[in-house]
Formats: structure tokens, C-alpha cells, sequence
């Protein structure tokens, strides 16, 4: 089993960045797949961004491409997602969750295993 904690939202305004980061306790962290999630005010929580167990390969979704890039630390037990380019429709509450299915589940919510309890994320125009 894995616990995870998220932590760095904050408010930021259009065009600023923050990075989040997620600590995960228990020893098998490393042999999950990570991702990023989003939830918005009304709105199905969605995909943002993954990372397969040994950070081999990143995915990402269109609407983030380009200006997040999420990267882990297994030695610390650490997800990051750093968030550049922040724009208005950024603005959710970010969670982050573990994964161990195949890798073509890696951004539909209900292939993750764990969650964390999420961090707000709050961009001004």
C-alpha cells in the first residue's frame, strides 16, 4: 500500500509558476507508475500528466504540454510536477495517484490504485 501527500499549490497569477510535489511513504514506491490529476470546480477530474516507475517515459496532456513537466526522485520517494506558464483554466485541485496496470491506462482515472488527498492550485488573471 502507498500513502500519498501532496503539497506547493498555491495562488499564483497568469503566467507565474509553481511546482507540486508528492510524497509517498511505504518502499514500493518505486515500483508504481505516477500521475497527475485535475479537478475543477464542476467539472470530471482529468488527466494531466504520468510517469512510468523508472521515469523512462513521460506523457502529458494537451492542454499542459509544453509548459508542465513532471519528473520523480524513488531515492526520496518524491512525484513533482513543476508547472510553468500558469494559465486562468489551470486553476483545480491537483492530486496525485499511483499506478501498476499496463501503460495504455496510464491517463484514465480509474486504472489508479491510490490517491492522494489533493493540493489547490489557484491561478488569477
Amino acid at each position: 500500500q502507498v500513502q500519498l501527500v501532496e503539497s506547493g499549490g498555491g495562488l499564483v497569477q497568469a503566467g507565474g509558476s509553481l511546482r507540486l510535489s508528492c510524497a509517498a511513504s511505504g518502499r514500493t514506491f518505486s515500483s508504481y507508475n505516477m500521475g497527475w490529476f485535475r479537478q475543477a470546480p464542476g467539472k470530471e477530474r482529468e488527466f494531466v500528466a504520468a510517469i512510468t516507475w523508472a521515469s523512462r517515459t513521460t506523457y502529458y496532456a494537451d492542454s499542459v504540454k509544453g509548459r508542465f513537466t513532471t519528473s520523480r526522485d524513488n531515492a526520496k520517494n518524491t512525484l513533482y510536477l513543476q508547472m510553468n506558464s500558469l494559465k486562468p483554466e489551470d486553476t483545480a485541485v491537483y492530486y496525485c495517484a499511483a499506478h501498476q496496470g499496463v501503460l495504455t491506462t496510464l491517463t484514465q482515472r480509474a486504472s489508479y490504485d491510490y490517491w492522494g488527498q489533493g493540493t489547490q492550485v489557484t491561478v488569477s488573471s
